[in-house]
């Protein structure tokens, strides 16, 4: 039995297991360096919490 959240939240905690919680995209001439079929997507199954907040660092290499 989960303790908090709605039924089947559970789910939320193995979620990182499949999908990654940081990422590096390559950025050339101020645009993404993603490949043809590549995209970036934010997942968040929790309906429990509606505010996120998104973190975007900047690294000049």
């Amino acid at each position: 039995m989960h303790r908090h959240g709605s039924p089947g939240h559970g789910a939320d905690h193995v979620l990182p297991l499949i999908v990654s919680s940081s990422l590096a995209l390559p950025v050339l001439a101020g645009e993404l360096a993603l490949g043809t079929w590549q995209s970036v997507v934010l997942v968040d199954t929790n309906v429990d919490n509606p505010r996120r907040t998104v973190r975007v660092s900047f690294l000049r290499g």
